[in-house]
């Protein structure tokens, strides 16, 4: 049981500052992902050949000839919906059962807990035994969607050479070196490399990934900030230049 005190906490430090900014930081991605996912525009390029990756890949049929990588295999969406909403499932499910993000938002939006020896509101605590939370054991599945949405965006960024060199190659770049390292440095990423062995003796190159992938794992909270604020940059530069608000710096034609 909780010590029977009456105030809420004996701590005099701003302890819900941190809980408050994530809870901002989270708001306001949340909400340009929204705007960009339903403006169903300025996601392409054409003469970069630069697409962003909240489009990509762009499987229908409302998708720009030259964007479409892999074809538009599926039909036109109805009523508001765009291309995007056939990945983002993924790519939130991946984001949202990570086991960062769970300790980000659990403290943040559900205060359970807000922080450390500060009480939470909730009168009981079930864990992720029950729906909805049981979901969150979805997370290893979701990480295998997100490597392939991970090679895809790979593709994108690889192909988008074959017109030269220019500030948005570089965006591009810097993007799926973000998603890769926060992509392996996933603790589901880990446990495959390295989990249920008895003797890493007897598994040298797993033991290698594991150890490797353990020092990207103790940076997962920075890379998972990281990358996720570097998609919507990445996705801002495709847009401005694609809307001609701004023009692309080249340095290699």
């Amino acid at each position: 049981m909780r010590a029977q005190i009456a105030q809420r906490t004996l701590r005099t430090d701003r302890w819900w500052l941190p809980p408050l900014a994530t809870f901002a930081g989270l708001l306001l991605i949340s909400i340009y992902a929204a705007v960009r996912t339903f403006m169903g525009d300025y996601y392409w390029v054409d003469e970069y050949r630069y697409l962003t990756p909240m489009y990509s890949p762009c499987l229908t049929e409302e998708c720009l000839p030259n964007a479409a990588h892999f074809g538009r295999l599926l039909p036109e969406l109805p009523g508001f919906l765009t291309p995007p909403v056939i990945i983002i499932p993924f790519l939130l499910g991946f984001r949202v059962t990570c086991y960062y993000y769970r300790k980000a938002y659990y403290r943040a939006a559900w205060m359970s807990p807000p922080a450390c020896a500060v009480a939470e509101p909730h009168a009981k605590y079930t864990g992720e035994t029950r729906f909805p939370l049981i979901a969150q054991n979805l997370h290893r599945y979701f990480f295998y969607a997100a490597s392939l949405l991970l090679l895809i965006n790979i593709y994108d960024a690889a192909f988008a050479f074959s017109t030269g060199i220019g500030l948005g190659n570089i965006v591009l770049l810097v993007n799926v070196g973000l998603l890769g390292a926060y992509t392996l440095s996933c603790h589901s990423c880990r446990h495959i490399a390295g989990g249920r062995l008895k003797h890493f003796s007897k598994h040298p190159v797993r033991y290698w990934a594991w150890t490797q992938i353990s020092k990207l794992n103790a940076r997962h909270m920075q890379l998972a900030w990281a990358s996720l604020i570097f998609v919507c940059v990445t996705d801002l530069y495709v847009a401005l230049v694609a809307s001609g608000t701004i023009a692309d710096l080249r340095f290699v034609n």
